[in-house]
């Protein structure tokens, strides 16, 4: 459990991390391909087709668990059952929304929203070809799910890295030969066509056995009954990612909707990325829960939670105090004018809401989703009240602030009910092992960058410069606050082994040229301590427990 926790989580970050990054750096390039105008129609459009799959009841949910339950009492018959219905029940779901969005896009465009006259045409346009698109994403997410639930997170996460990287550039150079926002989704449409069909493929291999098998009335019922509650946690996610873009396109205008959508994407992306090493918890959770080692899973929990706690905190340090020179040098001076507070607001917004991950994970791998379903819900009502209060009185930044106070609210909320009751660790333990720690450290930090950011030179060596400083102080500040104890020793053996095999292999300090001949042994031979060479990425003692 050990070893596939700490190696199905970072499997699962790199499918986040790579992407994210090929992302950011391309968002520049499609900006200046589309206009600030265009980008904010392409946000809105994606905003609109994201936000349809509220139809989504979320059957993903209990699809991964169930899966992940058969395929541990190897009942294969069952795994064929629930894939069947799974596939059936988003092809469904994704024909009833590609039929609205087609059918539905003059009025969107002419009726609902602030959309300039001269861009109706190409609005309505891409929201039909977008319709297809619905349609093909709902499978791609679905069967993206199948290899997690069997703990194949490298199978999931080589096809996000590989997509992730593929759509984005797909998208710069569709721009570079001249072509618009159309042809920009027609692309991204057929990437999730091919992506649906390798990871068909990919299933078949992991479950050569796989037939369609109508499911029986009480898989049916299993599998709602879990998803119906799991369905709130969705919809919270999908209003927190879409109906605030959509409030202010209809609210502010497509331009402010592209100040504010860089910069809360931006934040989205980096804050959100430390969720792909927590999402291992739920299946995790479920089986240490079955076998009643419920005090493993508090060990595991408690140093979890200390160790993202530390990162996330650390990443919004960066971006919070570093913020306008981000969006200076990677955008432009008028998206640093206008989205710098937004990025900072939203960026601190989701550092709350990371503090719910774990929790959240942990309780429902214990078989309660109705209680983070209900809070989710309650997100969902809550955020987007503020937020259309917030754009009606103070624009994007209204939009920022509707966000932090219902993150603020609901997550110390979430966190008092579930702890002690469904998640088997205290909340005055979590506060002690966890976050007082991780804070701590990171505090001194944030209060130094702060101070020493006034008395850099304007330029951007010296913005790297006190970048690297405080990314050092941060680094600094997690060994002696945050470090367990047994994983700084152990991190210290390595350490030290690594030192002495280089002093054995090494013995005079001298560094022959790579690939050629030692003048004291003859031609260069293979270094037998290649063969152990990984051994240390791989041994002892890495994340959770």
């Amino acid at each position: 459990m050990k070893l596939d926790l700490a190696k199905n989580a970072l499997s699962n970050l790199a499918g986040a991390v790579i992407p994210a990054a090929v992302a950011l750096l391309t968002v520049p390039l499609v900006v200046k391909g589309l206009g600030d105008a265009g980008y904010g129609l392409y946000s809105l459009v994606t905003a609109i087709v994201g936000y349809f799959a509220v139809l989504d009841i979320n059957v993903t949910a209990g699809s991964v668990k169930y899966i992940a339950q058969y395929n541990a009492s190897a009942e294969r018959e069952r795994i064929s059952e629930t894939i069947t219905f799974g596939v059936l029940v988003y092809a469904a779901l994704g024909l009833a929304g590609a039929l609205a969005l087609y059918f539905g896009a003059e009025a969107f465009v002419t009726r609902l929203y602030a959309v300039p006259p001269a861009l109706h045409e190409e609005a309505v346009t891409t929201l039909k070809v977008a319709a297809l698109g619905f349609f093909i994403t709902q499978l791609d997410n679905y069967l993206g799910s199948v290899p997690q639930a069997l703990m194949r997170f490298d199978i999931s996460s080589r096809f996000e890295v590989l997509f992730g990287i593929l759509v984005p550039l797909s998208t710069v150079v569709v721009l570079m030969f001249g072509y618009g926002l159309v042809e920009v989704i027609l692309v991204r449409v057929a990437a999730s066509a091919l992506n649906c069909l390798m990871l068909w493929q990919a299933i078949g291999n992991l479950v050569p056995d796989l037939t369609w098998r109508m499911p029986t009335a009480r898989l049916k019922r299993e599998l709602l009954g879990f998803s119906a509650y799991s369905f709130f946690s969705r919809f919270a996610t999908l209003t927190y990612a879409h109906a605030d873009k959509m409030i202010v396109g209809a609210l502010a205008g497509v331009a402010p909707l592209a100040w504010y959508t860089v910069a809360a994407t931006l934040a989205n992306r980096i804050l959100s990325l430390t969720y792909r090493l927590a999402g291992v918890f739920f299946p995790a959770a479920s089986s240490l829960a079955a076998r009643g080692e419920h005090e493993r899973l508090n060990r595991i929990y408690l140093k979890a939670n200390r160790y993202i706690v530390f990162i996330n905190a650390s990443v919004l340090v960066l971006v919070a105090v570093f913020a306008q020179p981000i969006l200076l040098y990677w955008m432009n001076a008028d998206f640093a004018r206008n989205g710098a507070l937004v990025l900072q607001l939203i960026a601190l917004s989701q550092f709350i809401d990371s503090l719910t991950n774990l929790p959240t994970l942990v309780n429902d791998g214990m078989g309660h989703p109705r209680i983070s379903g209900m809070f989710a819900l309650a997100r969902a009502v809550l955020g987007t009240l503020l937020v259309w209060l917030g754009v009606t009185r103070f624009g994007i930044d209204g939009a920022a602030w509707g966000h932090l106070v219902t993150s603020a609210v609901l997550s110390a909320g979430l966190l008092v009910v579930v702890h002690g009751r469904t998640v088997p660790s205290r909340l005055s333990d979590l506060l002690r092992h966890a976050y007082l720690p991780s804070l701590f450290g990171v505090g001194l930090v944030a209060l130094a960058a702060l101070l020493l950011r006034p008395l850099a030179r304007p330029g951007v060596l010296d913005l790297v410069l006190l970048v690297l400083l405080t990314g050092v102080l941060l680094a600094a500040g997690g060994a002696l606050f945050v470090l367990d104890r047994n994983d700084k020793a152990l991190a210290l053996s390595k350490l030290r082994s690594l030192l002495s095999r280089g002093q054995r292999e090494h013995p005079d300090g001298q560094r022959g040229l790579a690939g050629g001949a030692d003048r004291r042994t003859g031609p260069a031979r293979r270094d037998p301590g290649q063969c152990t060479a990984r051994t240390g990425t791989h041994g002892g003692h890495h994340g959770p427990e």
